[in-house]
């Protein structure tokens, strides 16, 4: 696997706020634990502990749903966190795949093999949504500080 990271531990000194932190994955099935071992020593640097399980349950999950649907081959998905005032952190994850991810809807005949893991992103995040960019779009999910 190969990862490309950018990040810093310095705060920044107008906002006094940790630098915000991220990383490239390839298109593979190694990103996704990958990805949450980046974040999860990112909040242990920040002290950010209060929620990190839900934190890293929605990096699993938005990585997963990037390299399932949002990554064409070839390409990757870049994870950024960045940490905002009162302790909180929002979670980006960009890929160049087309369509936007919406939460669906129940289907009371047919239950499926997948398609929970935005219900469990919009259950656990304080907030969450997509971005466009070009190429693709940016699935992101925000927890404040000191828990809900």
């Amino acid at each position: 696997m190969m990862a490309t990271e950018r990040h810093s531990r310095r705060v920044n000194t107008e906002t006094r706020l940790p630098t915000a932190r991220e990383r490239l994955y390839r298109r593979e099935r190694q990103s996704v634990p990958a990805a949450r071992a980046f974040t999860r020593v990112a909040l242990t640097d920040w002290g950010m502990a209060e929620r990190a399980d839900d934190v890293l349950l929605c990096v699993s999950e938005l990585a997963t749903n990037a390299l399932v649907h949002g990554v064409p081959p070839g390409r990757g998905f870049l994870l950024r966190l960045l940490p905002y005032d009162g302790g909180g952190l929002r979670v980006e994850v960009h890929d160049s795949g087309d369509g936007v991810p919406a939460v669906p809807q129940p289907d009371a005949g047919e239950p499926g093999e997948g398609g929970r893991g935005l219900l469990l992103v919009a259950e656990l995040a304080d907030r969450w949504g997509v971005s466009g960019r070009s190429p693709g779009k940016v699935v992101w999910c925000e927890f404040g500080g000191r828990g809900r």
